[in-house]
């Protein structure tokens, strides 16, 4: 699976973006699919994850009532949909796919891709 994230820029505290990341290379629905955020200096931790059908979904209690995670599997698309963001939020966006557990994991993740890099300023 190669997996091609976008949508990352410089934007003011308070402002929304969306990210996406597009999947090819294997039947998409298979995997469960994440969004992982390495902060400067720090170390890759997660944001948001999604079942394989789209039903579920999970988020750390830093981003949760502000990101919205979805999928689009005609699409073989993830979304982030990222709301009201704060300074701390800036960090280097990855989209992960998992092939046998939920994808809130760093070590479970079979695929990631090169990341997209979000800039909130105060």
């Amino acid at each position: 699976v190669q997996l091609q994230a976008s949508g990352g820029g410089l934007v003011q505290a308070g402002s929304s973006l969306r990210l996406s990341c597009a999947a090819s290379g294997d039947i998409f629905r298979r995997y469960a699919m994440a969004w992982f955020r390495q902060p400067p200096g720090k170390e890759r931790e997660f944001v948001a994850s999604i079942s394989r059908n789209g039903a579920n979904s999970w988020y750390s209690d830093i981003v949760k009532g502000r990101f919205i995670i979805s999928r689009g599997n005609a699409k073989n698309t993830v979304y982030l949909q990222m709301n009201s963001l704060k300074p701390e939020d800036t960090a280097v966006y990855y989209c992960g796919a998992d092939s046998v557990g939920m994808a809130k994991r760093v070590e479970s993740m079979d695929y990631w891709g090169k990341g997209t890099e979000v800039t909130v300023s105060s």
